[in-house]
């Protein structure tokens, strides 16, 4: 029975948060209503107000659930044989599977984050955990010999974290854009970073 209540409780949190996903990202985060949430989950504000409390608090659970997405597609190719292909198979994923109400909410907290301390501090922490899993991942690639040993880790994971955020920023205000296009450009500037040409032109500008 625990197992039951504990899958209802789940089952219900993640209505919530799909429909409040949805709303946030057509609607923006400051024109969504509590009442429209509940009226798009389909239960009572004194149910919603028992799982989550505030806006906030529903955006800190959305970030969880994709804090917790985001930790099993890492764990799955962290230590796969083909880097590039894999990493190739992570950001079609990212860039071009992702769908635009989750592309929209992004863009959404992204701009509220500059306003809200609650927004940012959970935007931050998100962020923080993204890199964390995206250097742990090169530098298993880097022990492998699959990228070098000798680039900016951490210069590198930002210039990533930068092209993505741009992707989805772009996809967020511009209904036409191509990500799928991009894609192969993409994975030559990374290729590029993670063989050596950025470390070594980044040597040469400290020569100077």
């Amino acid at each position: 029975m625990r197992h039951a209540n504990a899958q209802l409780q789940h089952d219900r949190r993640d209505v919530i948060l799909s429909a409040a996903q949805r709303l946030f990202a057509r609607m923006g985060f400051h024109q969504t209503t509590m009442q429209q949430i509940c009226a798009a989950a389909g239960m009572s504000p004194g149910n919603l107000y028992r799982y989550f409390p505030s806006k906030e608090a529903i955006i800190a659970g959305i970030a969880e659930r994709d804090r917790a997405d985001v930790a099993s597609q890492f764990a799955s190719v962290e230590n796969a044989p083909d880097f590039f292909a894999t990493f190739a198979v992570l950001a079609h994923h990212h860039f071009v599977e992702r769908t635009a109400d989750e592309v929209g909410l992004c863009a959404e907290i992204m701009s509220e984050s500059r306003r809200n301390p609650a927004i940012a501090r959970i935007m931050n922490e998100f962020d923080k955990d993204v890199i964390a899993r995206l250097k742990s991942m090169l530098r298993a690639a880097a022990e492998r010999g699959e990228i070098s040993r000798d680039i900016d880790f951490d210069a590198v994971v930002s210039m990533l974290m930068v092209i993505a955020d741009g992707v989805w920023w772009r996809r967020a205000v511009e209904p036409n854009f191509d990500a799928k296009s991009v894609l192969p450009l993409f994975m030559d500037i990374t290729r590029y970073m993670l063989l050596g040409g950025g470390a070594a032109n980044s040597a040469g500008e400290k020569s100077k």
